[in-house]
């Protein structure tokens, strides 16, 4: 997190990984959904909603609403997937096509962009009342072992902002990604907020208590990521997810001043090149785009932390079928025989199907993750200690 927030003493450390990894914590949707963040199946719904108020308005979003309704049946409350409709989308543009004389390719790819910025949108506006489960997942890691990673699913940033219960004295974020915020560049530099303590490099040390690096893989993107499609480079906005959809950018905010109360507000642009930021998810889609090298980046690191973890701990995700890609890193990389825990209130016989196809050593915890963290998960990182 931003090191400029606090006054550290004298002492710097360079951070070490343990060879192996007590373990390695796998979210879905679930995960985030039981801490106030909306489910997939809410979303379109809630798009639907703002397209036809809020952001009625805006050019781009008519044509996405106009889209919908010649290529979709939007009517009573019968909404397609997510993964349907980016399915659609993508196989125009994969086959360069166009969808008659409305819909060019070009007005496809506009039309795709929109609907992930839309996502980004409703999942960031409705996930800022929590109720505070992420904030005691950590606080039972800080008793415990910190030699743990997540793997997550999720864009939604409850579990990064929940982390400062751990910063900086007990762990420290490592997003497994080289970010723009690293490099001091003159845009970091007027708004030291945006500074963050990279763990792989020498850190600040507070009262002589060296931090854990705890490896956050966001495997599908963040909220708090914004690309340049330039320069190729990701700059963390630790605090800062919204999306302005009229014009569809982001928005910076200089602190507050005597002079400035309210801190005044600017197009948030690329310092290096002025390029337009670009919100980072990998939207659900059964044509996954996996070829970014940031992406790929974090797939090598979730494929390394799998191969070192001595159990697993899924919480919330079932496998969807959109996400082959997923199973087939776990089945490359899983060292048997090693426990795998499944905590999920909804588990079905295909679900645990899909987990036994990894390995056999499956424990199924049919619990809420707020329970299964009050009931299970203390005893679970104490354990690591013997």
């Amino acid at each position: 997190m931003a090191s400029a927030h606090l006054v550290p003493n004298q002492q710097r450390s360079t951070l070490e990984y343990k060879s192996e990894r007590d373990i390695v914590f796998v979210f879905g949707a679930g995960a985030s959904v039981s801490d106030g963040a909306p489910l997939q199946q809410q979303l379109l719904p809630i798009i639907k909603n703002v397209l036809e108020g809020e952001l009625a308005g805006a050019e781009s979003v008519r044509l996405f609403m106009e889209f919908l309704q010649e290529n979709f049946d939007l009517s009573g409350n019968s909404f397609p997937s997510l993964e349907s409709i980016f399915g659609y989308i993508d196989y125009f543009l994969a086959k360069k096509e166009s969808l008659g004389g409305t819909f060019s390719t070009h007005r496809i790819s506009v039309i795709r962009d929109t609907f992930v910025r839309l996502i980004h949108y409703v999942i960031d506006k409705h996930s800022k009342e929590t109720r505070g489960i992420y904030r005691n997942f950590w606080e039972k890691i800080s008793i415990g072992s910190r030699n743990v990673s997540v793997v997550t699913m999720n864009y939604d940033t409850i579990l990064d902002e929940a982390f400062d219960i751990l910063y900086a004295r007990k762990a420290l974020i490592d997003y497994c990604i080289e970010l723009m915020n690293y490099h001091g560049n003159s845009l970091t530099r007027q708004f030291p907020w945006w500074s963050w303590d990279n763990p792989r490099g020498k850190v600040n040390i507070w009262d002589g208590k060296v931090p854990a690096p705890i490896k956050l893989i966001k495997i599908h993107g963040s909220l708090n990521w914004k690309f340049c499609n330039c320069c190729n480079q990701v700059l963390l906005t630790p605090w800062e997810t919204d999306i302005d959809m009229p014009t569809e950018s982001f928005k910076g905010r200089i602190p507050p001043s005597i002079e400035n109360f309210d801190g005044e507000e600017f197009d948030l642009l690329c310092p290096l090149d002025g390029t337009k930021f670009d919100t980072f998810i990998v939207p659900p889609s059964h044509i996954k785009q996996l070829s970014h090298p940031t992406i790929n980046m974090l797939l090598d690191e979730a494929a390394m932390e799998i191969r070192v973890a001595k159990r697993l701990v899924f919480v919330g995700y079932s496998f969807p079928e959109a996400d082959v890609h997923i199973k087939a890193l776990f089945k490359k990389n899983l060292r048997f025989p090693i426990p795998i825990i499944v905590v999920n209130p909804f588990l079905t016989p295909e679900i645990e199907r899909n987990y036994r196809s990894l390995g056999s050593n499956c424990k199924f915890v049919p619990k809420t993750f707020d329970s299964f963290i009050e009931e299970d998960l203390e005893s679970l990182v104490l354990e690591c200690e013997i």
